[in-house]
């Protein structure tokens, strides 16, 4: 059991640093999505898609108990969706920037890769299927590799809180003006 924990750490850390440079460099601070009226809808379903990721991870990863893990699964399945749009709208959304630049599209396939390869592999940590169905597991062998794998999940969570924010208040109005005025503050990048 201890390699599906490092495995989740790993996948769930390099969605993180995936997501976070793709998210904040690429859609926020370069191609300032938010403020395209073509890519405003991509900004809204990433910011679907940044409001649900803490939330699958509190209830799916972090907590143990059937009624989390079936909201999780929903949660899932919304993020799913989401992302079909997501791509579904991709093509449009940047067609003013010359369309998505191919190593984005590759940043995003290995981003979404890990993000639902660590869906996948918490699933077969808390999944036993028995003759008589599927059973969630309420027993956790105690294990350095687990205390990693709940130490990364937690910590996972503020800073997945905080870019959910960061993608919402950049939906408002006042939230675009303060980005635009301390934005054009900046020269490099």
């Amino acid at each position: 059991m201890d390699i599906l924990y490092y495995l989740i750490t790993a996948c769930i850390a390099l969605f993180m640093l995936l997501a976070m440079y793709d998210g904040i460099y690429l859609h926020v601070w370069k191609y300032q999505l938010h403020t395209r009226e073509e890519s405003y809808f991509e900004h809204k379903t990433h910011t679907i898609r940044a409001i649900l990721f803490p939330l699958i991870v509190w209830l799916l990863v972090i907590n143990n108990d059937p009624i989390s893990f079936w909201i999780g699964i929903a949660l899932v399945g919304v993020d799913l969706i989401t992302l079909g749009v997501d791509a579904f709208s991709e093509t449009d959304s940047r067609e003013s920037i010359g369309g998505l630049p191919k190593w984005e599209y590759i940043t995003h396939l290995f981003a979404n890769g890990f993000h639902f390869a660590a869906i996948i592999l918490v699933l077969a940590t808390k999944v036993s299927i028995t003759e008589t169905g599927m059973m969630l597991s309420e027993t956790f062998i105690p294990s350095s590799a687990k205390e990693v794998f709940d130490f990364v999940s937690v910590q996972a969570i503020p800073g997945a809180v905080l870019m959910a924010i960061i993608h919402f208040v950049l939906i408002l109005p006042f939230g675009k003006r303060i980005w635009l005025k301390q934005r054009n503050k900046v020269t490099c990048c």
